[in-house]
């Protein structure tokens, strides 16, 4: 796979693996937040480049008006049952289920990976509402490795967006009434940009 990727100098004496988990959370409208830690996955430019090499990636097409179009980034899913690519994504997810353990009141069960080669993958206005996200809060935890890119939030029936910075290991978790009142994205982009790769930590039957 031709990926080009520049690593962060930073990045080099990391311990691998989650660090001390203190994100700062910032409210937004109608009952929905977000947590960000930057750099909270040492080792992070690392496991970039193991995930490169050993996750499966899927190229996936969908019907979008009234033709057959191929999705602008690579794939892959790990349910319930599936074991995760990398011990680091086992560690971060158990990280993650111990602190939201009170405030969630149950673990994250799959993971979804995408892989963003360029500036010209992305990922349009959406929310995960497929299930139960559709009339329950809940969470999701993103976790990004490689090159930044923007995630940017916005309030469903417009309004000024949250913009966000992501990779070298920073992690954002979206809760409450994010996914049913809130739009994510991460927008195409004309400047020069690595790869990235993001891993998005779900509870059970979420998407």
């Amino acid at each position: 796979m031709d990926v080009l990727f520049q690593g962060s100098l930073l990045d080099v004496d990391e311990k691998p693996g989650p660090g001390p988990l203190a994100p700062v959370r910032t409210r937004l409208s109608r009952g929905a937040w977000i947590d960000v830690l930057p750099g909270w996955l040492g080792g992070a430019d690392a496991l970039f480049d193991r995930l490169l090499r050993e996750v499966p990636w899927q190229a996936e097409r969908r019907v979008m008006y009234d033709r057959v179009v191929d999705v602008p980034r690579l794939q892959k899913f790990y349910g319930e049952d599936e074991p995760l690519p990398d011990p680091v994504l086992t560690e971060a997810k158990a990280a993650l289920d111990a602190h939201y353990a009170g405030e969630l009141g149950e673990p994250f069960r799959t993971a979804g990976l995408c892989l963003y080669r360029d500036g010209r993958d992305s990922v349009a206005w959406h929310g995960d509402t497929i299930g139960r996200a559709a009339a329950e809060d809940t969470m999701v935890a993103i976790v990004s490795v490689g090159s930044p890119r923007s995630l940017l939030l916005r309030p469903r029936g417009g309004g000024p967006s949250v913009r966000r910075e992501l990779g070298h290991g920073d992690l954002i978790v979206m809760g409450g009434s994010c996914q049913r009142t809130w739009e994510h994205a991460v927008p195409k982009t004309a400047r020069p940009c690595g790869p990235r790769i993001s891993v998005q930590f779900r509870p059970r039957g979420v998407r």
